[in-house]
């Protein structure tokens, strides 16, 4: 009997090295969906990602909303109920079922962590198995990363606020994806070690995952990734000085980083997993005293939307008014010249 077919599902936040890491999979011989999202000034080497699966999760996520990373504690809980929807599984298994004709596909969003049992249940009816990859970059690099162009131009309080707010999603998204992937054949690769030896990185997680590549690691002989991952990626030498973030958000961030450290070795590793629950635990605590303290603030930014809200409405009927009001004046000036008209055709007979 033929072997499975293995859907392997790459994620992890953005800007953390998924691209890298899906286009590297793709040079040994893992088969991405076409078309593919095309490349930009973002991205100029490529996204590797399908189309139709970044479609596919906006459409789902973005209504909820639920953000690639996600600060809610309950993000996760919303994010599951939106995915488990019967019409979001049909449509999953509509395009599904017409991909797996190859041995090993590859599907790479960072996204896919937050409705991962779709996948898994659709998959797995459709006769392939999930296995995941996760790409951990350190929280510093990834918010810097993310943030560096569009915060230039801002002012101290905002780089504050999106810093602190980007970190504290990254701590939630690093529990999620745990929990997500925790019965699920499993690899963790860290970014600089797929930057300077991605053979050594690619070796380690294929033999996790059991997949095979189109190429022997272990020899030195030049290939197609050597070109494509450049040691120049790794440019972001960004430390906790260079960010304006909270103590106590800082020390959950790293904590969080050191235990999905520890399962880029041993992807089970319960101590690190038990430290990522811990981990979690006294981030939502933070969160609702975070929540509590804004209160006021966010009490006021509803008000002050509201208001908005009801400004444009007024300004919108007062619209609607005038172009009423020039309505009447137009059909009044046209009867009078229809009347007019009448009565010289009258006087003429």
């Amino acid at each position: 009997m033929p072997d499975r077919v293995k859907l392997v599902i790459v994620t992890g936040s953005g800007r953390s090295g998924t691209s890298s890491v899906a286009g590297a999979l793709k040079r040994l011989g893992l088969h991405i969906p076409q078309p593919e999202v095309e490349a930009d000034d973002a991205n100029p080497r490529g996204y590797y990602e399908p189309l139709w699966v970044t479609e596919f999760h906006k459409d789902v996520l973005n209504p909820v909303p639920v953000r690639t990373i996600d600060t809610r504690p309950d993000a996760g809980a919303i994010a599951a109920e939106a995915g488990s929807a019967p019409e979001v599984e049909e449509r999953l298994r509509g395009w599904l079922s017409g991909q797996l004709d190859k041995p090993q596909i590859l599907v790479k969003d960072p996204r896919a962590f937050w409705i991962l049992p779709v996948w898994t249940k659709v998959a797995a009816e459709l006769g392939a198995d999930v296995v995941t990859l996760t790409m951990l970059r350190h929280p510093t690099e990834v918010v810097r990363s993310r943030d560096t162009a569009y915060l230039t131009e801002q002012d101290a309080a905002f780089r504050r606020q999106r810093e602190t707010a980007n970190v504290a999603a990254w701590v939630n998204a690093a529990f999620q994806t745990e929990l997500a992937t925790r019965d699920r054949p499993r690899a963790f690769v860290r970014y600089p070690d797929l930057i300077e030896d991605w053979r050594v990185a690619m070796a380690r997680a294929g033999e996790q995952l059991g997949i095979t590549y189109a190429a022997d690691l272990s020899a030195r002989e030049h290939h197609d990734v050597d070109d494509f991952i450049d040691v120049k990626l790794n440019r972001s030498r960004i430390t906790w000085d260079d960010l304006a973030v909270p103590p106590v958000l800082r020390d959950l961030a790293e904590r969080a980083w050191d235990a999905m450290n520890a399962l880029v070795d041993d992807p089970q590793d319960h101590a690190a997993v038990a430290s990522l629950g811990q981990v979690q635990g006294e981030y939502a605590e933070l969160f609702d005293w975070s929540a509590a303290i804004a209160m006021d603030a966010t009490t006021a930014k509803v008000a002050d939307g509201k208001r908005a809200v009801r400004k444009r409405k007024d300004a919108e009927l007062a619209e609607v008014r005038r172009e009423l009001h020039a309505l009447r004046d137009e059909n009044a000036r046209l009867r009078t010249s229809l009347t007019n008209r009448v009565a010289r055709r009258l006087r003429r007979r």
